[in-house]
């Protein structure tokens, strides 16, 4: 879950408990390597976000926080612990990029369509310690399909 606050997590929590969401289609994605922290060779950027492009995109423009984005995505705590998946679901997610955590609304205006990016987002861009959600630094391959 990416949501920034805890209306929008707990009512998608819902959906997907309703609509059985967690290993409803496919295997697990392969938890990364380098999970438990940002590697030597990852960017970052001054709010702390770090990040390493996995595949370059073809797209020249990028989203902006008004921007509804269509991406798949998996994220994992530093422990390794999958936690959501649109790749296991097998099925993209589409939202407005401005009502997620503050890491993916800055990460992904990073990104150009086709772009596949691991980030490392501590928790000062994501959950905050709101209760219920994943704590502390988290990790998400997300690859940008589209947006408008």
């Amino acid at each position: 879950m990416f949501f920034r606050n805890s209306i929008g997590f707990f009512c998608v929590l819902a959906l997907c408990v309703t609509l059985g969401c967690k290993g409803a289609s496919g295997p697990a994605p392969t938890t990364p390597e380098d999970v438990a922290a940002a590697p030597a060779d990852s960017l970052k950027v001054a709010s702390g976000l770090s990040f390493k492009v996995l595949k370059e995109g073809t797209g020249k423009d990028h989203p902006t926080r008004d921007s509804e984005v269509t991406v798949h995505y998996s994220g994992w705590t530093t422990d390794g612990e999958l936690f959501d998946s649109s790749v296991q679901r097998g099925e993209p997610a589409t939202f407005p990029l401005g009502g997620v955590i503050a890491g993916w609304t800055e990460g992904v205006q990073l990104m150009v369509v086709g772009e596949k990016r691991r980030f490392w987002i501590p928790e000062s861009l994501a959950y905050q310690g709101q209760p219920g959600a994943p704590a502390g630094m988290l990790v998400f391959d997300i690859e940008l399909l589209s947006f408008k």
